[in-house]
């Protein structure tokens, strides 16, 4: 070969092992990587066989990865879907001592590069295996390089093993030659470190998403009214993303996302709620309306039993002095049916004021009212005549709607703005960018009333409100928030098709939600079988 053609040579040699280079490094299947090992290691070499090993997580042994020999039309690993039914190779005996019979298991434990011009005439190593395999199938290996993938730090991964190099023009077996040697060698270190990389990247990605799910659990165990809600509307989300990106027609027919705006989508569920973490547990956990530390109602229990008690006494008192007095019997029966009635009287107020301090969806104005005037009762408390109820307790127990109150109800919604500010202070990778405006938006409603930025139909991105319908879904139909059942599947649907005419969530998301039945998979997954009644689809899409 001239110096002219060596130049060449070399040229090509660099500009291939640059494409490989630039092709394994934006690779993100292992699989592929492989592939495109294997493919440039057949190109420099022409080997017929080729098979790489990937040593375990213990560097115990080494599983087959790919295996190819081209004049067998063999086949299996990688991308094939065929499964590698070998053994793996023990790189190790019992007691320790390195492998070195196996050339593949020598360049693993050693990091050394094995060249052998002819197997059958190799003393160094046991080559049984392949005559083996020769004798059944009528191969004849010959010349075998086993190179080890040495990454940026030494370690070795994994070993690539050549049979056969081929002369080109003749077709003949011929040896690895050092410059195929030195080029193999190169293209393994290159590929060792993409398989490092990639490796690393989704270490860090299953780290990153633990850390999520640890976050969430920890907000989810944090109150015993919301558990599980940050697991369930992620799920709920992908189901309806799903659904979205399988619809043809309407305006969301084009609609489509990428595995990385997937994964962006999926992180957003998990962190949608993360501001929760500062909300106080008092709040969050106030499961009756007059729940501070512990319920007060057990105070105005007492309180009753006092006025009962005093009711008593006073009949008492009473029927002593028509005694003494030299009162007809008759009397005495009026005083103990007088008290019959204040008793039956207190009793259903107690049951009235326990009843009301559970919270419900509403409360009537009369409802109201009856508290304010039980509230106006008189009782003895340390020998002083005081309110049965003071100012705190009523407001409290006027509650409208749930448990709590305007100023405890602005604290729980301001876990939203608490949401967006942690999530808009972390350094995102460019894929994952959009978190905080997808969890920042599940809050939000099409006709502007919702919070914390009152955002309306065209400001918001479709994953926010597929976010909002999943929010929504999941808190109706939760069996463990503190002053409700999880309603039945038709009364949760009803009252989304009310939000949808309301133009408080997408129509056309929400149609999807039902039409494709998202509703229904995370039902029969999660509600309980008396949740699981028929909805009317026809009616809450009108």
């Amino acid at each position: 070969m001239t110096l002219k053609e060596k130049c060449v040579a070399l040229e090509n040699r660099i500009k291939r092992l640059q494409a490989i280079g630039l092709s394994l490094s934006t690779e993100d299947n292992i699989n592929v990587i492989f592939e495109l090992i294997m493919e440039e290691a057949k190109n420099i070499t022409n080997a017929d066989g080729r098979t790489l090993y990937m040593i375990s997580e213990d560097a115990k042994t080494m599983k087959f990865e790919i295996m190819r020999t081209d004049s067998m039309n063999f086949a299996q690993g990688g991308t094939t879907g065929v499964e590698i039914t070998v053994p793996p190779i023990q790189l190790f005996d019992e007691n320790g001592t390195p492998n070195h019979s196996a050339i593949v298991s020598y360049s693993a434990t050693t990091g050394k590069t094995v060249n052998i011009k002819d197997a059958y005439k190799e003393k160094g190593f046991d080559f049984t295996g392949a005559k083996n395999f020769d004798k059944s199938t009528g191969y004849r290996t010959k010349s075998v390089l086993s190179v080890p993938l040495k990454n940026h730090e030494n370690d070795i991964v994994g070993v690539m093993q050549l049979i056969n190099a081929t002369d080109e023009k003749s077709g003949k077996v011929i040896s690895f030659s050092d410059d195929m040697k030195q080029q193999i060698e190169s293209l393994a270190s290159q590929g060792a470190v993409a398989l490092t990389n990639k490796r690393l990247v989704a270490e860090l990605k299953k780290l990153f998403e633990s850390f999520i799910k640890l976050i969430a659990t920890a907000i989810d165990k944090k109150s015993p009214y919301t558990g599980g809600h940050c697991e369930r509307v992620p799920e709920i989300t992908m189901l309806l993303a799903d659904a979205v990106e399988k619809t043809k027609e309407g305006k969301y027919a084009d609609f489509s996302m990428t595995e990385d705006e997937r994964y962006e989508l999926f992180i957003a569920g998990w962190l949608h709620d993360c501001g929760k973490v500062a909300t106080p547990p008092h709040v969050v956990d106030k499961g009756m309306k007059l729940e501070t530390i512990t319920d007060r109602i057990e105070t105005v229990d007492v309180r009753f039993e006092v006025l009962k008690r005093d009711a008593e006494i006073e009949m008492l008192k009473k029927q002593i002095e028509l005694m003494e007095n030299g009162t007809a019997n008759g009397e005495i029966k009026d005083t103990e049916n007088a008290y019959k009635e204040i008793i039956e009287k207190l009793s259903d107020e107690q049951a009235f004021i326990q009843k009301t301090n559970r919270g419900g969806e509403f409360m009537e104005e009369a409802d109201q009212k009856r508290v304010a005037d039980i509230g106006s009762y008189k009782w003895v408390s340390q020998g002083e005549k005081v309110d049965f109820l003071d100012e705190k307790e009523i407001r409290n127990l006027q509650i409208p709607k749930g448990t709590l109150l305007p100023e405890e109800r602005e604290i729980i919604n301001d876990h939203i703005v608490i949401t967006i500010d942690m999530l808009e202070k972390l350094p995102y990778p460019k894929n994952l960018k959009n978190v905080p405006e997808f969890a920042g938006g599940h809050h939000e409603k099409l006709d502007g009333t919702g919070y914390p930025k009152g955002l309306k139909d065209e400001e918001m991105s479709v994953q926010a409100k597929m976010m909002a319908i999943a929010d929504i879904y999941e808190a109706l139909t939760a069996a463990d928030r503190p002053y409700k059942d999880g309603k039945k599947l038709s009364q949760a649907m009803r009252i989304m098709g009310f939000m949808k005419k309301d133009y408080e969530i997408d129509e056309e998301l929400f149609e999807i939600f039902v039409k494709e039945g998202v509703y229904k998979q995370y039902a029969e997954k999660y509600l309980g079988e008396d949740q699981l009644d028929k909805v009317d689809e026809e009616s809450v899409l009108a």
